[in-house]
């Protein structure tokens, strides 16, 4: 096979698409800018590194997220692997030691025979079959490049990372270890707070400086919902926050026996257990208003604060009116994208529209009908999405039930709805996409 695929962008979605075309014996040159040229957001050179949180979502099977990693485990996903093999305890989540996960991807997309990974930036579309998987933060050649490919300017919207303390910082007497409803180890580390002491941080918070802005980034359209500042959360109202990442429900303070009236969880972020993360908290407060703050939340009165939060930009195409549910630019064949760049949102979304991208593009070079999967699929569903939606309104979108074709006869029970749509779309993944054994 002398066609080489070219892969832009060494991020979830190009190092399943990398990885994914390879397998299917074509040879495959990823072009990774880092640490050649760096971005706002990430801290390594390594693939896949995680810079937002470090938890997958659900791994609960009958939940829209522990679905589609079902999906993706069962078409032999390379990240989905890693990430099974570097998990940390979350509950019902697949969260994982970012180090180790993004360690494990680099080493087996290095090591892979028909995988050539170039530390360069590239600066323009490439001419042959190729896949765009660079991002959310898409360096400022390639975007002005994507842009005049799509003939019109690329939306944004702005994500968030959330702030990471020294779990030997947190004052335990206060601060007590639980999850939710008892499902889990009592895996998150819980702060928990009266009605004054949350009215006191939400009046702080709402009253603390920000990071400056540009003028385009101040649109209130341009925060995208899924991951808002908590900032702009307590802006909304003084309950919002409460009815959000800070609700107790599920949760009882040992220390009264009774339900908290709010509470700030932490989430294991390595596999040593020594560092936790803000769950909820991503915000673009100053790094001295994020201490000074944050510290109003009991047990977080001493903390040590490893990394702080910060926003940083995000862009993404008007998928709908430029791609099929192969990934595939309707304008250019041979051409990809994949990643948050199409619209797909969340870690695992990415992943899986690289998994389509990876796949699709080696079946095109060798000569093979594109494949397209199912809609009942969470995957198929999400692919569908992103080329079908109405482009006025498109917004980036995360794997929900509300994407999947209705339940027919329809199922009114919630939990036993969810449980039918995971049971069929994992039924019309295997008898449409059957995988042998011996594949890889």
């Amino acid at each position: 096979m002398s066609t080489v695929i070219t892969i832009v962008g060494g991020g979830l979605a190009g190092s399943e698409a990398a990885w994914q075309a390879a397998e299917r014996g074509v040879c495959v040159t990823l072009y990774e800018m880092r640490p050649h040229k760096t971005t706002p957001a990430h801290v390594s050179d390594w693939l896949a590194e995680l810079v937002c949180s470090n938890s997958l979502g659900s791994d609960l099977p009958d939940r829209a997220a522990g679905l589609l990693k079902n999906e993706l485990r069962y078409l032999r996903s390379l990240v989905l692997a890693c990430a099974d093999r570097a998990r940390v305890p979350a509950g019902g989540a697949l969260a994982v030691d970012r180090e180790l996960f993004a360690a494990e991807v680099t080493r087996r997309v290095e090591a892979h025979p028909r995988i050539s990974v170039v530390r360069e930036e590239a600066t323009a579309i490439p001419a042959g079959p190729a896949v765009i998987s660079t991002g959310p933060l898409t360096s400022d050649p390639l975007a002005e490049a994507i842009a005049a490919l799509t003939g019109q300017e690329h939306l944004y919207f702005y994500d968030a990372l959330a702030p990471i303390v020294a779990a030997d910082s947190v004052d335990m007497s206060v601060a007590f270890r639980a999850s939710r409803y008892g499902k889990g180890d009592a895996d998150y580390i819980n702060c928990p707070l009266t009605e004054e002491e949350y009215v006191r941080f939400v009046k702080e918070l709402g009253a603390a400086e920000r990071i400056p802005l540009h003028e385009f980034e101040q649109e209130p359209d341009r925060f995208f919902e899924g991951c808002l500042a908590v900032e702009v959360m307590a802006a909304r109202g003084r309950d919002t926050l409460a009815f959000g990442p800070l609700r107790p429900v599920g949760l009882t303070d040992p220390r009264t026996g009774k339900r908290p009236y709010a509470v700030v969880q932490l989430r294991q972020d390595n596999l040593a257990g020594t560092l936790y993360n803000l769950v909820g908290f991503q915000t673009n407060l100053r790094y001295g208003e994020q201490e000074r703050v944050f510290r109003l939340i009991p047990g977080l009165e001493r903390a040590e604060f490893v990394r702080f939060g910060h926003m940083h930009r995000n862009t993404f195409i008007n998928a709908p009116l430029f791609l099929e549910a192969t990934m595939e630019f309707r304008a250019r064949p041979g051409l990809f994208f994949a990643g948050q760049i199409t619209g797909v949102e969340g870690y695992v979304g990415s992943v899986g529209s690289g998994w389509v991208a990876g796949v699709n593009v080696a079946r095109s070079v060798l000569g093979q009908e594109p494949l397209v999967l199912p809609r009942a699929t969470m995957l198929g569903a999400l692919c569908h999405y992103a080329s079908h939606a109405e482009p006025k309104s498109f917004q980036p979108m995360k794997a929900n039930f509300g994407l999947m074709p209705p339940l027919s006869p329809p199922v009114r029970n919630k939990q036993k709805r969810y449980q039918a749509y995971a049971e069929r779309a994992m039924s019309n993944l295997k008898s449409q996409f059957p995988i042998s054994k011996s594949q890889t």
